[in-house]
């Protein structure tokens, strides 16, 4: 009889379901993305709000044209945490480059060294990096969205008009302020808790998730984002996680029995 190493069984066992099965994710974080940009395009109260919270009106100069709103975002002059934000703004790409360390050292082995879970695991991480934050968002999204960023708005001390999340009539060229690309690094961040074995998910994963939202806060907290595009920038790398999880599950399949991808 021939007895199956842990590994092995690992390719073999049961497929996932509920909510350990990525497709389920895929969809529940999708429908969810839908429904906040939905809330936020036809409450668009919500973003003014919100950034009205962290901005700080002052006097128009005695040229400026009547009706003018002047002021600016004081946490963005705060040394302390523009030194965090530009900490969190590399960590996406610090922990990548330690990925694909780890992806190439483990391709290396032959034989027992060999790791296919953590070949798996990697390449999902590092793929959905570049799929979600970087050409989804910063690429894609951030380029053709047209929506300035609060402090470009008239409302708050800017000269352009306000547009809700969705739309995509702002004034805007490049690089605007949907979705965040800060908060989407932020979100992918977050992701990495279903990498981590089970017993450290809650200890490790909890903390993790806090500092995941570091950035996105703020970014807010500046003026450089509505409160809906940290969100839904957050909330968009989740939905490539899942995504592309399901796509290696569906590519595993064709040269496995049952190699299916929990999360």
């Amino acid at each position: 009889m021939t007895l199956l190493t842990t590994e092995t069984a690992d390719r073999f066992s049961p497929p996932p379901r509920g909510f350990a099965n990525p497709t389920t994710w895929f969809v529940v974080l999708l429908v969810l993305w839908f429904a906040l940009l939905a809330l936020f395009y036809f409450v668009p109260e919500i973003d003014i709000a919100v950034s009205h919270l962290f901005f700080e009106p002052e006097a128009c100069g005695a040229t400026a044209e009547a009706g003018r709103i002047c002021g600016h975002f004081p946490h963005a002059r705060l040394k302390l945490l523009v030194a965090i934000r530009q900490i969190l703004f590399y960590l996406p790409v610090v922990v990548a480059v330690y990925f694909l360390y780890q992806l190439i050292a483990n391709l290396k082995h032959k034989g027992p060294g060999y790791n296919w879970r953590k070949t798996r695991d990697y390449s999902i991480a590092l793929v959905s990096l570049v799929v979600g934050p970087y050409l989804l968002v910063n690429l894609f999204l951030k380029q053709i969205s047209n929506r300035p960023r609060p402090y470009e708005t008239d409302i708050f001390g800017g000269r352009e008009f306000f547009t809700p999340a969705g739309d995509f009539s702002g004034a805007c060229d490049g690089n605007c302020s949907f979705v965040s690309g800060e908060a989407a690094g932020a979100g992918w961040i977050a992701c990495l808790i279903v990498l981590m074995p089970k017993r450290l998910r809650l200890v490790v994963g909890i903390p993790l998730i806090i500092l995941s939202f570091v950035s996105p806060m703020l970014r807010t907290f500046f003026g450089g984002h509505f409160f809906s595009d940290v969100v839904l920038g957050w909330l968009s790398s989740p939905v490539v996680f899942a995504g592309v999880a399901i796509c290696f599950q569906m590519s595993q399949r064709a040269i496995k029995p049952n190699p299916e991808t929990t999360l």
